[in-house]
């Protein structure tokens, strides 16, 4: 067993097929599956259930998954390392973040960290729920993480958090008018009527709309919507007036949108996680400037 075969069958898992994964390594297809069938000649077993030109995992292929993740983490850190000793000029970064905060904090945190750094490369992956973002965090398919949760929630017991800011929820509308006036958080009753813009059940944007229908009376459901990316597009073509976590602020006033605070028992922790134990040059370095950036954004932002 080498590297490199542990290198092309993480690629092929990651990818969901060899093409994609020969095409992401800049590497010939046979080569992918010449490595993939050498793997198994050495474990003994299959690692892949093959029909036709799809693969699917065997049980054996998902058991090896953690430890090969592990491996090349550790190879990945060693070469980091090295590469660090003069300064951090090159690397690579792997953030998995929900889509909230990848539009706030990540966002700003990813253009300081490459004022600073530029030769490092930043990988974000999307994460649809938190679930999500925990399990790339221990299975090795990112080093940072980055999520919210209801601040009455214990974070994960088995990842190292560093916290970086409370947010809570807003209700977004293209017409001013849509929105009593005054700078004073807006309480659920003051949406009476309101058609709303809604996530997913079980995410917390949709817990926040859950408080505003029960308190507004005559309000309803207008969209319900898995994509939160969607949201504001959808209020811009006057679907509907949408609530939203603190993240999407700066994005809603840059489209002209009109931006009001909510009045509610529910608010988010933001949260960088990683695994426990030592992290690669380039992540050391984001957690500090985080860190940093935490300690002295708008203290507003630090009661919210």
């Amino acid at each position: 067993m080498n590297l490199r075969q542990l290198r092309y069958f993480l690629a092929v898992v990651d990818q969901g097929g060899v093409h994609r994964a020969a095409d992401s390594l800049m590497v010939a297809q046979p080569s992918i599956s010449q490595a993939l069938r050498s793997l198994e000649q050495e474990l003994g077993t299959r690692l892949f259930h093959r029909t036709g030109r799809s693969l699917t995992l065997t049980a054996a292929g998902e058991a090896i998954i953690p430890a090969a993740r592990e491996v090349m983490h550790g190879v990945d850190l060693a070469r980091s390392l090295v590469d660090a000793v003069d300064g951090l000029q090159t690397g690579r970064l792997v953030i998995c973040s929900t889509p909230s905060q990848a539009a706030s904090p990540l966002a700003p945190l990813v253009g300081r960290f490459l004022e600073q750094y530029p030769g490092v490369q930043i990988v974000v992956k999307a994460a649809a729920s938190r679930g999500d973002v925990v399990s790339s965090l221990r299975g090795g398919g990112a080093e940072l993480g980055l999520m919210a949760r209801s601040v009455n929630e214990a974070p994960p017991r088995d990842l190292t958090i560093q916290s970086l800011e409370v947010q809570n929820y807003l209700c977004v509308a293209k017409d001013p008018q849509a929105l009593p006036p005054g700078p004073a958080p807006l309480p659920p009753r003051a949406l009476s009527g309101a058609r709303l813009i809604v996530g997913q059940p079980g995410t917390g944007v949709r817990r926040a709309a859950d408080l505003v229908l029960a308190g507004a009376p005559g309000s309803s459901i207008a969209v319900e919507i898995e994509s939160r990316e969607a949201l504001l597009p959808l209020v811009l073509a006057g679907a509907g007036i949408a609530v939203v976590a603190d993240g999407f602020r700066a994005a809603a006033e840059a489209s002209g949108l009109t931006v009001r605070e909510l009045d509610l028992p529910e608010s988010l922790a933001v949260d960088l996680m990683h695994r426990p134990g030592p992290v690669s040059p380039a992540a050391h370095a984001f957690l500090t400037l985080a860190g940093d950036w935490s300690s002295t954004e708008d203290p507003e932002n630090q009661d919210r």
